[in-house]
């Protein structure tokens, strides 16, 4: 039998500085925190917290949320299940019956996966990471309970916490006042880290560009992420990469990046690989340089015109994001679940990759003028760095008369295969790549 229980709350909204607070691919994104009194002790309650990521392309990844508030009286925490603080404070005063934390302005973090049932809470222990709720709305909350003392013990006397602050790699969040809220329903059922800065001086990811008419490579533009650590980065045949624990993370996140010209640590590279009568097609690859972080549950967004007519994503999973309903030219590509979801550290595994296949607008269709490349690219929600608009790869006059042979991998499992037909658009001569049908014969 299911009871209804109705309690006390109040909400706060943590907003994302991402140079600006408001983000137009995500104007309704925010990370909402719930805090609901569930039950009177005789000189507190005990509350549930709830974390709700509302982003539908930016995720909190290792090694997790970092929740913390000023409490509004002397309060203390007597206990905590499916979190903890990271520091206990001076609970000198109490003789008996330690509090787990008596700090003015406590920190908590969640629990690693793994810890004993008796210390979990629902949708806790997942060592603070939360997936964006477009990607994975199911692993996209965090919740634990808390035992507050020292607080009043009614709607009256309790005082709401005050100053919130939720910290996570990346640039960070803005948290807004708490407020009283109507109360949630509940149906029942029958010295880990440190955090880093808020904000960043430069990129922390870039784009390079190729294209299947132009031999040129775009390669990410010099110094994309700075070059300040250039002194402290590593070659990829290093002897130092055999000697342990070098790639273990370090508590100040300090990276451990592989030595490039863009001194990026995570590579997204578009590269324009075929060309059809009806559609074309393009192969995405990410590159992680960074020999300490694997990305866990990482997103893409892209932003181009012709994302309206997606037909096919071959290895990744994409949903499109549509913040106003008259424009649909952008897209979340993530990996898929238990496949390619994680991208491993710098080396030969630090690499996921898939095609797209894109049915043309020939209103619209162009490979001038870099047409068929991305306006913006976002990694984990951060903006990744773009060439400059004239060096990317432009259409030749002329296209080479070599012949072209087309296999099936060319189309993944798709059941057909290529023939190679010359067509003129405009003064353009390009090589067209048209799909039919195998038969039996034509397959031998």
């Amino acid at each position: 039998m299911r009871g209804l229980i109705v309690v006390a709350g109040f909400l706060i909204i943590a907003l994302i500085p991402h140079t600006v607070a408001f983000d137009p691919l995500d104007p309704n994104g925010n990370i909402t925190i719930k805090w609901d009194v569930m039950s009177w002790t005789p000189d507190g309650y005990v509350a549930t917290v709830t974390m709700n990521n509302f982003q539908m392309y930016r995720h909190i990844m290792t090694p997790g949320w970092t929740l913390g508030w000023t409490w509004a009286k002397k309060e203390v925490i007597w206990s905590m299940v499916g979190a903890q603080t990271t520091e206990q404070g001076d609970c000198s005063k109490f003789k008996g019956n330690i509090p787990h934390c008596c700090k003015k302005n406590p920190t908590v973090v969640d629990l690693l996966p793994g810890t004993p049932y008796n210390q979990q809470f629902t949708n806790c222990c997942k060592g603070g990471v939360l997936a964006s709720w477009g990607q994975d709305p199911q692993s996209s909350v965090s919740a634990f309970q808390v035992s507050v003392g020292q607080a009043g013990t009614t709607n009256k006397t309790v005082k709401l916490p005050k100053n919130f602050t939720l910290l996570g790699p990346g640039p960070g969040y803005t948290c807004g006042p708490a407020k009283i809220v109507p109360p949630t329903k509940f149906f029942t059922p029958d010295l880990r880290r440190k955090t880093q800065a808020l904000t960043r001086k430069h990129p922390s990811c870039c784009v390079s560009m190729s294209s299947f008419y132009n031999e040129t490579i775009t390669s990410c533009p010099s110094c994309a992420c700075g070059c300040e650590n250039r002194n402290k980065c590593i070659k990829s045949d290093s002897k130092l990469l055999s000697v342990v624990g070098v790639n273990t993370p370090r508590k100040d996140n300090a990276p451990l990046i592989q030595c490039t010209h863009h001194m990026c640590p995570i590579r997204v590279h578009w590269h324009v690989k075929l060309n059809y009568k009806d559609y074309w097609r393009v192969k995405l690859t990410v590159t992680n340089f960074n020999y300490r972080i694997n990305y866990t549950q990482w997103t893409l967004v892209v932003q181009h015109p012709n994302l309206n007519n997606v037909t096919q994503v071959f290895s990744f999973d994409y949903k499109p994001l549509v913040p106003y309903q008259s424009v649909n030219d952008t897209g979340m590509f993530y990996g898929m679940k238990f496949y390619n979801d994680l991208l491993m550290e710098a080396g030969p595994s630090g690499t996921v990759q898939s095609e797209v296949l894109l049915q043309k607008d020939k209103e619209t269709f162009s490979f001038k003028q870099g047409w068929a490349f991305p306006r913006k690219v976002y990694f984990n929600g951060d903006e990744c760095m773009l060439p400059p608009p004239d060096t990317y790869p432009y259409l030749p006059n002329f296209a080479h008369h070599s012949p072209t042979a087309f296999t099936t991998s060319d189309y993944g499992s798709s059941p057909f295969s290529m023939k190679l037909v010359y067509a003129h658009h405009k003064s353009e001569r390009m090589a067209i790549a048209q799909p039919y049908q195998l038969t039996h014969q034509s397959w031998q």
